[in-house]
């Protein structure tokens, strides 16, 4: 056995998990299972927390390393871990060095020998600077490719644990991202997904300060030959007149922006520290689908933050057709002990439930009407899987028949399942 790489959350621990599993094998680790561990949720701690244990009894002579937000937020509390042998913070993660001591460390045997407090190799995320680009030639078994262009978040949403868990924002000097894009696309790649925890934030602290539409109209022009281009979830008040120049006017960025909205209405905004109001994402969606009418989004809507009523609930449902949005991502509303949400009066976890599953359904709804306007018509379709691709529109389509991974291929919608198209 040599590593095996376990990820939960976002796709910047995707990638981060391509870059780690290179790390740990050029340092000599083996027989290992790396849990790459995500913090937005209580619940996502404690599947990896189950997660370990599982992977522990299946695997009884394997090492268990851990790291990731919720190892660089609770290390203590992985090191208690009976099954863990060795925690790593976000920052020591991503160094060759932190994975060569992590090799010298599990080779005392099974037994570590040393208190748990001593299994930690976790720094002060906050005192991280700068932000290197960590190069991989593509990410095993997918079809796009993630580069990570930026780390990190300066605001203080009160429900939010994520920048003690990745610091303060920093990012990628804009010439070495082309660079990397186009030695992805030379290794065959076809898409590539721009990523970051606050990815509008992108060039705070570089030299001009870039911004994101700067990057992304770099890319295009220097790389001509990249076919797709997408970024990671926005948020919509950071979004630049470049940026807006990109959707408008380049058919390669791709027609699907996923938006960090949480809340549809005002006072929860408010409450939660958001940037935007109501009517500034309608305002939002409505220029963007003026600039590109196909633009499809999504959007991560959080159920149940504390004090919010029923009425307050209420406008989080309507803003799924006032925005227009298709692909949900719906987030029961969950305290992180040291957030400011977390001392706010409560709602009733059955009512947190409650609220998610109508979102849910909203949603459901949202996107059925979707697959509906899109049977009969042709799309341009990237395979995952042999039997399954990705429209422009992020929108997943069963195939007819077997296609490698990695093809663009034209397809027609014949019809679909209420979760996904069905090509003809």
């Amino acid at each position: 056995m040599g590593v095996e790489v376990v990820t939960f959350g976002c796709r910047l621990n995707t990638s981060e998990s391509e870059v780690m599993q290179k790390l740990a094998s050029e340092a000599g680790l083996s027989d290992a299972i790396v849990i790459n561990t995500c913090a937005v949720t209580a619940e996502a701690t404690r599947q990896a927390r189950q997660t370990i244990r599982r992977m522990k009894r299946e695997n009884p002579n394997a090492r268990i390393v851990v790291t990731g937000c919720a190892a660089q937020t609770e290390p203590e509390m992985f090191a208690g871990m009976a099954e863990v042998d060795r925690v790593i913070g976000n920052d020591e993660k991503m160094k060759a060095e932190a994975w060569g001591e992590t090799r010298l460390a599990l080779s005392r045997g099974p037994d570590f020998g040393v208190a748990a407090t001593e299994k930690v190799a976790v720094n002060d995320i906050m005192a991280v600077r700068e932000q290197a680009l960590h190069l991989v030639d593509g990410l095993t078994g997918r079809s796009r490719a993630f580069v990570q262009v930026q780390n990190g978040c300066d605001h203080r949403c009160t429900f939010c644990i994520i920048p003690f868990g990745r610091g303060n924002s920093r990012s990628v000097p804009m010439g070495e991202v082309v660079e990397q894009v186009r030695k992805l696309v030379e290794n065959g790649y076809r898409e590539v997904v721009l990523t970051g925890v606050d990815i509008t934030s992108y060039g705070q602290g570089l030299p001009g300060e870039p911004k994101l539409g700067a990057l992304t109209k770099a890319i295009l022009k220097h790389v001509p030959e990249l076919e797709r281009l997408r970024i990671s979830s926005i948020d919509s008040v950071e979004a630049d007149r470049d940026l807006l120049d990109v959707i408008g006017g380049e058919a390669r960025f791709m027609p699907h922006l996923h938006l960090s909205l949480q809340a549809g209405d005002d006072m929860v905004l408010k409450r939660m520290k958001r940037r935007h109001l109501r009517a500034d994402a309608i305002a939002f969606t409505d220029q963007v689908k003026r600039l590109r009418p196909d633009m499809v989004f999504g959007a991560d809507i959080i159920a149940g933050f504390p004090t919010e009523t029923e009425d307050m609930f209420a406008r989080s449902l309507d803003i799924v057709g006032e925005c227009d949005l298709t692909h949900l991502h719906v987030f029961p509303f969950s305290a992180r002990p040291g957030t400011p949400a977390a001392r706010m009066p409560q709602v009733a976890r059955e009512v947190v439930k409650s609220r998610a599953k109508r979102l849910r359904e909203r949603g459901e709804q949202a996107l059925r009407a979707h697959l509906d306007g899109m049977v009969g018509r042709g799309y341009r379709v990237l395979t995952e899987t042999t039997g399954m691709g990705r429209t422009e529109h992020f929108t997943p389509v069963r195939l007819n028949a077997p296609i490698e991974p990695g093809v663009i291929v034209d397809l027609t919608v014949a019809g679909h399942d209420g979760r996904e198209a069905i090509a003809a």
